[in-house]
């Protein structure tokens, strides 16, 4: 092997997965079909890091999204996301115009509530205001993937079978205004019983079986939403000893 060619070997640098894709395209023979909207890995191309943990994710030192938290460093920039969990799914769950009547006139706005997550331990959600349908919907886009929370997922029902699960391990409960959304496990293949928008969240989140219990003005949509968002954080907040988690076959995030 010549010296050139131990140079070149040197020089590269494994990158995270996102900018991999986004630095290094591949061609593939059948057209990849894109929903329509900017590419949301075209500002990878051209991102200069301003936080710490920032550079270490463009420089290659941390390569998955479990190593960013490990660092304890905040997430303060959406390019982390996107170059170490480029394979997020975004849904706007609803767009609602408030109308102010001022001196100068009536006044629009746009109220946008959107999730993320990649259906496997991840899922973030986020509200945004603001003049404009287009630009509003990318900052809630942007806002729920800093609010990235992971999914801790068990099989806690009595009428499964022992072995793994998609579903909650224990009951818990989320509260949004008056609105009190309850999760409780369910076994293998019975779903996601739930209102529309739980619904969705919990998918995003990889839940694929629970049973739940609403309680309050579940009609808000908002509510409703950030119930379920705030069941599956007060999962991460329980104390949970070895042998009860290994018992319900309980994981958090991602399966690596």
């Amino acid at each position: 092997m010549s010296e050139e060619t131990e140079e070149i070997i040197e020089k590269v640098v494994v990158l995270a997965p996102g900018l991999t894709m986004a630095l290094y395209p591949q061609e593939s023979e059948e057209p990849v079909q894109r929903r329509r909207g900017p590419d949301p890995l075209a500002g990878l191309r051209t991102w200069v890091p301003r936080t710490r943990l920032g550079k270490m994710v463009r420089e290659g030192q941390i390569l998955t999204y479990e190593e960013a938290i490990e660092t304890g460093f905040p997430i303060r920039e959406v390019e982390i996301v996107d170059a170490l969990l480029p394979d997020l799914t975004d849904d706007v769950l609803g767009v609602n115009m408030i109308q102010r009547m001022t001196d100068s006139g009536r006044r629009v706005r746009f109220n946008v509530l959107c999730v993320v997550g990649n259906s496997d331990g991840y899922v973030g959600l986020a509200v945004c205001k603001g003049k404009e349908v287009s630009s509003t919907i990318k900052k809630a886009i942007d806002a729920a993937k800093l609010n990235l929370i992971p999914v801790m997922r068990g099989n806690g029902s009595w009428e499964s079978s022992e072995g793994p699960g998609n579903s909650v391990p224990f009951k818990v409960t989320g509260r949004s205004g008056s609105t009190r959304i309850t999760l409780l496990p369910a076994p293998s293949g019975k779903g996601l019983v739930i209102g529309d928008y739980g619904r969705r969240v919990l998918s995003l989140a990889g839940v694929t079986d629970v049973w739940s219990r609403s309680k309050g003005q579940t009609r808000s949509t908002i509510n409703f939403a950030k119930a379920t968002y705030n069941a599956l954080i007060e999962l991460n907040k329980t104390r949970i000893t070895d042998s009860d988690r290994n018992r319900l076959h309980m994981k958090s995030g991602r399966e690596l």
